[in-house]
């Protein structure tokens, strides 16, 4: 038995496990005010903050660090690198703390897993960050020589629930062509094949399906006069991609409770909205079936979203004719964190090096 400590920073929280293989012992989720994040200049600045209420909290809970076989943190954004679990070494340390692709929270946890893995002479990784990226290089041309697709999805949710279907049919995930959906705040479609993700929408910053809190694709001759118009800085045509963009904007609230209540009401903007977030995820469903010559074994749909019933008929009635669909309501990051660790603790795979 392998026993791990898993950490997920957030931006106003820290998310920790204590796991005994893949049963939890311990589950905190870890407060912090705006106001004592606001102290910090930059994201590694709050390094020695967050590892110390991540100490405390495990002695109060009579957690010996020493009983500890390693530890194991979300990845950040760091240069794209290929699925997998990576050792936290000196190159990926530098590149947190000299960011190029911006700072995000989920940083510190590379820095607080070595910390506490150096201190114990244990070994600290991170898993499958959002960064990873195993596109086809057909994939990465856009249209513009300036501008090529990236790899930014929910890489750690995806490729841990396309190994869960796989172990639940006995089957080896590399042997598998999947479509996996994840549908929380942003909407991530990816294409695997064969245990590659070769071709997937940038979640994060405007390609595919509207969400909640993300507009998507959008036609882009308007979207550059809307830029020019002279009424938006830069910084808030940003947001309105991503943060107040997609069902937020429509109907002011991204609360999808709360719009499923609306439109099965028969509010009819928000059926509109509701239905048409369905019919964009849909297309990009078959988007990736087309890159997959129609060969699909199994659509796999994951995320929050995902306990919706009505959007869930919405979306299976008209995928369904493509290959069976499973549903994988929410995700369990700290579980598919735990899972990536105990690969290598175990000997199935090699950590990676970075």
């Amino acid at each position: 038995m392998k026993k791990i400590l898993v950490i997920n920073p957030g931006s106003t929280s820290t998310k920790i496990g204590v796991y005994e293989d893949e049963t939890p012992v311990l589950i905190e989720t870890l407060r912090h005010s705006a106001e004592k994040i606001a102290e910090f200049e930059k994201v590694a600045d709050q390094f020695q903050f967050r590892k110390d209420v991540i100490v405390d909290v495990l002695s109060k809970n009579n957690v010996e660090l020493k009983s500890l076989d390693g530890v194991v943190a979300r990845g950040g954004l760091f240069k794209f690198i290929p699925s997998g679990t990576y050792g936290v070494n000196d190159a990926m340390v530098e590149d947190v703390l000299n960011p190029t692709k911006g700072e995000h929270a989920s940083n510190l946890g590379c820095l607080i897993a070595r910390e506490i893995g150096d201190s114990l002479g244990v070994p600290s990784y991170i898993v499958d960050p959002v960064v990873v990226d195993e596109m086809n290089p057909l994939a990465r041309i856009s249209g513009m020589p300036e501008i090529e697709r990236l790899s930014i999805f929910h890489a750690l949710n995806q490729k841990a629930v396309a190994r869960r279907y796989a172990k639940e049919v006995g089957k080896d995930y590399h042997d598998l062509n999947l479509i996996v959906a994840h549908m929380g705040g942003g909407i991530s479609v990816g294409a695997h094949q064969k245990g590659q993700v070769v071709d997937v929408n940038n979640a994060l910053n405007g390609e595919g399906p509207y969400s909640p809190e993300r507009a998507g694709g959008l036609p882009v001759a308007d979207l550059v006069k809307l830029c020019f118009s002279g009424k938006y800085t830069e910084e808030e045509m940003l947001r309105k991609i991503t943060g107040k963009g997609g069902v937020v904007a429509y109907l002011g609230t991204n609360d999808m409770i709360e719009v499923e209540k609306r439109a099965m009401s028969g509010e009819k903007e928000a059926k509109l909205v509701f239905e048409g977030m369905a019919y964009q995820t849909v297309k990009e469903i078959g988007a990736c079936a087309a890159v997959l010559k129609g060969d699909v074994d199994q659509i796999l749909l994951t995320g929050g979203i995902v306990y919706s019933k009505p959007m869930m008929d919405l979306i299976v009635n008209k995928v369904q004719f493509i290959a069976p669909v499973t549903l994988y309501p929410g995700e369990d990051e700290l579980l598919a964190l735990a899972q990536g660790a105990l690969r290598v603790l175990n000997g199935e795979e090699e950590a990676s090096i970075y």
